[in-house]
């Protein structure tokens, strides 16, 4: 497939007009949407098309960082005082060496530090760490979102604290 000068402009308008990659290479016949975007490319076209999406999409963004933020925040918040509100044995640091079957094998800080060690509280039985971290590891998917939406203790983590 060759780009003749007539393909060119028919691209070079379609896509100043904010049609796709694929309508484009459907109007023009012949050309995949991965050859257009390629030939854009290289004629350093817009990389953003203006359409209604992307308009759209800017307060979109802005507004969904500031919700993201704000339900970490209360996420984070809700889960600490879960955490202080249980009694935990205090953590018994231990080195690599030091760990057995029945130690939290949980990391503090980074192995390059002088001060890395690990948790070295009793495991749970058929798991490699304690209650607490055991809160941080196994996390079932799509539940963190519904943490932050609820204001009482959500039932997975009930679970987990009393099989704890």
């Amino acid at each position: 497939m060759s780009w003749t000068e007539e393909k060119v402009n028919k691209l070079k308008e379609l896509w100043g007009k904010g049609k796709t990659a694929s309508q484009i290479a459907e109007i023009i016949g012949g050309i995949s949407r991965n050859a257009v975007i390629g030939k854009a490319h290289r004629l350093n076209l817009s990389a953003k098309i203006k359409t209604r999406a992307a308009t759209s999409n800017e307060n979109f963004d802005s507004s969904n960082q500031e919700k993201n933020s704000k339900i970490k925040r209360g996420r984070r918040s809700r889960f600490k005082s879960l955490l202080i509100e249980q009694d935990f044995e205090p953590e018994n640091p231990k080195q690599l060496e030091e760990l057995d079957e029945n130690t939290c094998k949980w990391p503090i800080g980074h192995p390059d530090e002088k001060d890395f060690y690990f948790c070295g509280r009793t495991s749970l039985k058929d798991f490699s760490y304690c209650k607490l971290h055991l809160l941080y590891a196994y996390q079932p998917k799509g539940k963190k979102e519904d943490i932050a939406e609820k204001d009482e203790v959500p039932e997975f983590i009930e679970k987990k604290i009393k099989s704890a």
